[in-house]
């Protein structure tokens, strides 16, 4: 069906005249009225009747027009995604994070966009990881774990692993632990499908020490509260809350630290756009957190 022929249609319906039309769709009135004859010959319909100077719609055409209508704001809408796609822009960014991530770093990221950004869509990361989440139809996935060869992705930051301790304690002061002497204390870890229990479980064995008293949670905020409650030492990523102290783990190779990556389909429309706000949140890490954390 020629869409040409349904917009004449529409603008005649809307005008009531066929003259007015005309003028609207720039065209001679005897072109529109062909253009008009040759679309009731293509659907078998009559569309239009004469009532005085005024051309009255049909019943048929009545109940046709609704369906003219979306047919083409669908094709117009078929039309700003192809220009879309060919441009390279993005219209809505679909965003997939970890929790802490997502609370931490790419909230208060997206409060920084600009009015011409796309939309931002969020959803925590798939726990089945970042290819998953891509596949489900994120463009660009925060994980911290290093992606796949396949994928395009920008370390964003490196990141400590805390120890948090209330105000009151005696480590409040020192700024740093070493995990020997962490497990000497009861510990308040993440469930071992978390990243920085796996980091912190390497140091330990790097360490040749095991773990002493501890409790485990799924929630790292849930942590916090629990070593705020004065329950143990919370090991955890995330930014401070309920008022406690954060301390440097140092494992044998050095500090306890996580990397945090961006990571999207080089073959994206728009990969170049993604790169540019992986670009992005790789500096608002810098000023968010310091130029300590830069990869």
């Amino acid at each position: 069906m020629d869409l040409r022929l349904l917009r004449y249609f529409v603008a005649t319906a809307d005008a009531g005249s066929a003259t007015r039309a005309a003028t609207v769709l720039h065209v001679t009135q005897p072109v529109l009225s062909r253009q008009l004859r040759q679309l009731e010959q293509q659907l078998g319909l009559r569309l239009f009747e004469r009532d005085g100077r005024r051309l009255r719609l049909t019943t048929a055409a009545e109940d046709f027009l609704a369906e003219a209508r979306a047919l083409l704001s669908q094709a117009d809408q078929v039309e700003r995604a192809a220009e879309a796609l060919a441009s390279g822009r993005l219209s809505a960014l679909h965003l997939a994070a970890p929790t802490t991530t997502l609370t931490d770093v790419l909230a208060p990221f997206l409060a920084t966009l600009h009015a011409d950004d796309p939309t931002p869509m969020v959803r925590e990361l798939d726990p089945l990881g970042t290819t998953a989440a891509l596949r489900a139809g994120a463009d660009l996935a925060m994980v911290t774990r290093s992606p796949s060869r396949s994928l395009a992705s920008r370390l964003l930051a490196v990141l400590p692993v805390w120890a948090y301790v209330r105000a009151d304690d005696p480590w409040a002061d020192r700024g740093t632990v070493g995990v020997a002497e962490l497990v000497r204390r009861r510990l308040v870890l993440l469930t071992t499908d978390f990243r920085p229990r796996a980091l912190l479980d390497g140091a330990m064995d790097a360490a040749g020490v095991g773990y002493g008293e501890h409790v485990e949670v799924a929630n790292a905020q849930v942590a916090q509260a629990i070593a705020a409650a004065g329950r143990g030492v919370a090991v955890v990523t995330d930014d401070p809350r309920f008022d406690l102290v954060p301390l440097h783990i140092d494992g044998p190779g050095g500090p306890v630290r996580i990397r945090l990556y961006a990571a999207w389909d080089p073959r994206h429309h728009a990969a170049a756009t993604l790169a540019g706000i992986a670009e992005r949140l790789a500096a608002f890490c810098v000023e968010r957190y310091g130029p300590e954390v830069a990869p």
